[in-house]
């Protein structure tokens, strides 16, 4: 990383340069600055505020193979681009992958999903096709999970199925990307692009980033950096889509954490009702936060929050009677899943990559999909830049701005 001083208007003006700045500190942004770090590039990350805070932070953790975007019986493109994703990231779990995300939280090695009791025939004869040989499971009651076995006076219908699925703390995952490069990971609330790198103000005043490529994972942050790009290079770049979500926390004292999708009778491409469980420790007891999301989520967009409230609780109450949730403390919250503009409004089947110039947009669209993500942004990298073959001190811009820290989930109890 190079420093020199220059003017602008009669003004000094700090200028550095590096190859690669990542704007935008979640999970995206994060897992490419380990990707190019790793591969000897000089790169640096500039987020706004927290690590996580937007998208990564309120995602439930689940990294899935794609079935539950097949629940209408059709394997989807969807379906088929993610399926390799859980044995992507769980070799990282072990050390043996793209990065080495050994002590990274597990919360659940195992994921479920939950027919209701009339499941249709043409549904069944899916689920036991070849095509999902080795990403689904009946499972035997023997051999349920223990939150299946604690239902005293109650006896479960339907079927339970075990996905290749599993779910990771993002707290957790998110120190550990961060940990290795916390000097190239900074507090910058505040920047423009330039058509060769990024302004900002800090202590020291103007400070002009030179940079061969500028990487942009801020989710819905990329539509105004985006808008930034175009002005100043009077180029085209892709629009963004919001699809929002009114997402439902319960924190309850019952001691038996729930991973699963439950899905009903109309089987669309949305199960009924996706449920993570989240430890909390409180002064006096360990707690769990149910996280719900799925179709629940979705069509509670534009209810009031006591609404959406009931009938989290009234779907919990149908579901699974056998929790006593008379104490339970109910929130919820929106969020905004920010992606790139399809023509129908959908949700995109891929990780998207675009290039505008030295800029380079990206959605991984899915937390799963950060892998590919990855490999699509290297391959683009470097093609046009060559990798210095080691990381140089990063000092000089760290000492002009803060370290960025990890976030707070939107479920824990310290918001």
């Amino acid at each position: 990383m190079l420093i020199s001083v220059g003017e602008n208007g009669g003004k000094p003006v700090l200028k550095l340069s590096t190859q690669v700045a990542i704007i935008g500190g979640g999970i995206a942004g994060l897992w490419l600055l380990n990707r190019l770090c790793q591969a000897g590039y000089d790169a640096v990350l500039l987020e706004k505020s927290a690590l996580g805070s937007g998208q990564t932070l309120a995602s439930q953790g689940i990294i899935h193979g794609g079935l539950k975007y097949a629940l209408n019986g059709v394997l989807s493109p969807a379906s088929s681009a993610i399926a390799d994703m859980p044995k992507r990231w769980r070799a990282c779990l072990n050390g043996q992958g793209d990065i080495d995300l050994r002590g990274t939280t597990l919360l659940s090695p195992d994921f479920y999903m939950w027919s209701g009791g009339s499941l249709r025939s043409r549904f069944k004869t899916f689920l036991g096709s070849k095509a999902l040989q080795g990403r689904i499971d009946v499972v035997a009651p023997d051999d349920y999970p223990a939150f299946f076995k604690f239902t005293p006076n109650h006896r479960l219908t339907g079927t339970l199925y075990q996905l290749s699925d599993f779910v990771i703390d993002t707290p957790s995952l998110i120190s550990k990307l961060a940990r290795p490069w916390q000097k190239r990971i900074l507090q910058c609330p505040d920047l423009q692009l330039s058509s060769d790198g990024i302004i900002f103000t800090s202590t020291e005043g103007r400070t002009h980033l030179h940079t061969d490529r500028i990487v942009l994972t801020a989710g819905a942050g990329n539509e105004a950096l985006n808008h930034q790009w175009q002005q100043v290079t009077h180029s085209t770049l892709p629009a963004m889509q919001r699809r929002s979500l009114h997402m439902v926390t319960v924190s309850t004292d019952h001691p038996l954490p729930p991973y699963l999708h439950c899905i009903g009778d109309d089987f669309g491409m949305t199960p009924e009702l996706t449920l993570t469980a989240h430890p909390q420790q409180n002064a006096d007891q360990k707690k769990w936060i149910w996280y719900l999301g799925g179709e629940l989520a979705e069509s509670g967009v534009g209810l009031q929050p006591q609404t959406q409230q009931q009938r989290a609780l009234q779907v919990l109450e149908q579901r699974f009677p056998w929790v006593d949730l008379q104490q339970a403390e109910v929130k919820s919250f929106m969020i905004d899943r920010a992606e790139p503009a399809t023509a129908d409004r959908q949700r995109p089947d891929s990780a998207y990559v675009s290039e505008s110039g030295r800029v380079i947009v990206c959605w991984p669209t899915k937390l799963t999909l950060c892998p590919d993500l990855g490999d699509s942004v290297m391959a683009s990298i470097s093609e046009s830049v060559q990798a210095s073959g080691h990381v140089p001190d990063a000092s000089p811009l760290h000492d002009l701005l803060p370290q960025a820290e990890v976030g707070i989930a939107p479920w824990s109890t310290e918001t």
